[in-house]
């Protein structure tokens, strides 16, 4: 599987829809009210959060992707708050704001983990600004790699059909997430996202897997979409193309504690994954682990490329850690077979700084996998001299299997570690300091396979030996 979720930085979302000011009240329940039969709330604290499309460009931002928000709010202090609210989230916000009416609220109030009721705020006939939406959209669609239309019936997007078209003619694809039960409106996406409820109101009741498949693929057809991604809660979700094979994939989520907000994380990071040059499969695949995790959040909430990275490990299997040299090929194989870029250094290790941790985050940067080789305890010795290490090797390789940004780490017992950089063979071969790349071990071996050898800088101030002469120092002064 293709994992290039974590490579984000140049991923461009723009997401088109209803924007909602969510608010939480929390608070203890002790007692009933004696003027009715419903518990009393001490509100203790009060949150906002984005909600409705900014929910999804929230989560679209929150993978790494650029994200750029358009939608329609009032002109009050809650339009004011919710653009505050998607500034902190990175977002590029671009409104047009009704000279009449309000900017949507849902207030949800919250006891011992339970939302106990929830109050809209909302105008029942708002003021048609589509037009300036409209011309909004194109003027933001150059900035874009994919679209998502998140409809909330809210008045936003009433010109949908527009919408659609003119990012058809830009040469983007669109992601809907619909509502309502007429699904022409959508006419041309090239995903549709409703969930078993939404779809079964279009087209009737699915008893079956296959009834959705048939259902679904009849509405591509009819519709000119081309592919309808189902989401059926804790039974997982199906992915039905106007051609090729149905996907259906399992929940993935462990504990379910609110599905508030499931729909939009989906959506988002369908559209982030597919923005980072991933196929619709691969796109779905990530969303689904995504969902699993935001359902286990309270409320509108966001997942980060760790949390969902950390999941598709534990999806696939993968055994991370120090391993030895027969289980670390094979990781590495099937790594390659997911389509992920293996990054490989090598070093002693003995006493792990900020420095170190650095020069790490910056190698696992350049890629999807990194391997640390690490020298055994007698070519320490042979290379930094006697009293050497001072960490035996399982000590030097449990620390650094323990570092966020390390996949894999293996021992090696030659002089260098050339001859097991040869088996490996990475993507991209990283030293630190000032080596010349044809002095790197390894380096003739990886370039001759295709792969690239860097060096990367290290930074003043660290340096295992100056620590240990520091050390000295301080030691000798206290004798």
């Amino acid at each position: 599987m293709d994992r290039r979720l974590i490579e984000m930085e140049s991923a461009r979302v723009l997401v088109i829809g209803d924007l909602i000011l969510d608010r939480y009240w929390y608070g203890t329940t002790r007692r009933i009210s004696p003027e009715a039969p419903v518990p009393v709330v001490s509100v203790r604290d009060i949150e906002e959060r984005v909600g409705g499309a900014a929910n999804v460009a929230a989560n679209a931002a929150a993978v790494g992707a650029r994200t750029t928000l358009v939608g329609v709010l009032g002109h009050d202090d809650r339009g004011d708050r919710l653009l505050e609210l998607c500034r902190a989230h990175g977002i590029d916000t671009h409104v047009a704001r009704r000279s009449q009416g309000s900017t949507t609220v849902k207030l949800r109030v919250i006891s011992q983990n339970q939302q106990l009721i929830r109050a809209d705020f909302e105008d029942e006939s708002p003021e048609d600004v589509s037009g300036e939406v409209l011309n909004i959209v194109e003027r933001q669609l150059e900035q874009c790699d994919v679209v998502v239309v998140a409809d909330y019936a809210k008045g936003s997007v009433t010109r949908v059909s527009d919408i659609i078209s003119a990012v058809s003619m830009a040469n983007k694809p669109v992601v809907v997430d619909p509502k309502g039960s007429d699904f022409s409106r959508y006419a041309g996406a090239a995903l549709l996202t409703p969930n078993l409820q939404e779809l079964t109101a279009v087209v009737g009741p699915c008893s079956s897997l296959e009834q959705i498949e048939q259902r679904a693929r009849d509405l591509c057809h009819e519709h000119e979409l081309g592919a309808v991604l189902v989401t059926r809660g804790d039974a997982g979700m199906s992915l039905v193309r106007a051609a090729g094979e149905v996907v259906h994939l399992q929940a993935q989520a462990r504990d379910v504690f609110d599905v508030t907000g499931a729909g939009d994380t989906v959506c988002a990071v369908t559209a982030a994954a597919m923005a980072a040059g991933n196929d619709l499969v691969n796109a779905v695949m990530m969303a689904n682990a995504a969902a699993g995790l935001v359902v286990g959040k309270l409320g509108t909430a966001t997942v980060s490329r760790d949390e969902i990275d950390s999941a598709l490990v534990a999806l696939a299997g993968i055994k991370r850690g120090v391993l030895a040299k027969a289980k670390l090929l094979e990781e590495v194989a099937n790594a390659r077979r997911r389509g992920e870029s293996i990054v490989m250094t090598n070093g002693c290790f003995d006493i792990i700084h900020a420095g170190h941790v650095r020069y790490l985050n910056e190698a696992a940067s350049m890629g999807n996998r990194l391997i640390v080789a690490i020298n055994d305890d007698a070519s320490v010795a042979e290379l930094k001299g006697s009293g050497r290490p001072l960490n035996n090797l399982e000590s030097r390789m449990q620390v650094v299997a323990a570092l966020e940004a390390v996949d894999w780490v293996v021992p090696f017992s030659d002089a260098t570690p050339r001859a097991l950089i040869a088996e490996i063979l990475p993507d991209l071969l990283v030293k630190g300091g000032d080596y010349a790349v044809a002095d790197i071990a390894g380096s003739a071996e990886v370039m001759a396979a295709g792969g690239k050898v860097t060096t990367l800088a290290y930074h003043d101030g660290y340096s295992t030996s100056e620590l240990i002469g520091r050390a000295e120092t301080v030691g000798g002064d206290s004798a």
